[in-house]
């Protein structure tokens, strides 16, 4: 499956939502981000901060499973979102 950016922005925000869900892991990622708990509101549209969300989520094979397990996706359907978002294009360095 391939995603556009809308799709791959849908999947972040879910994704957003999950963290804000996870009273253990939403400090984390503000900690890791800089982000404000104002900030998830502000920047939920902004393409850019939800490839942050995905970089995140990323960091820990354990929040990928638990993620796509709640929502009953394919664990590579992260990557091929991030890979949608500004930034997460695959750099060839040959």
């Amino acid at each position: 499956m391939s995603y556009t950016q809308e799709t791959a922005e849908t999947l972040a925000l879910q994704a957003l939502a999950w963290l804000a869900a996870h009273d253990d892991l939403l400090p984390v990622f503000l900690g890791s981000t800089g982000a404000s708990e104002a900030d998830l509101k502000e920047r939920a549209a902004d393409p850019v901060f939800l490839g942050a969300v995905l970089d995140f989520l990323m960091m820990d094979d354990a929040w990928v499973v638990s993620f796509c397990d709640d929502h009953s996706l394919p664990y590579e359907r992260i990557m091929l979102a991030r890979a949608a978002l500004p930034g997460g294009e695959q750099v060839s360095w040959t």
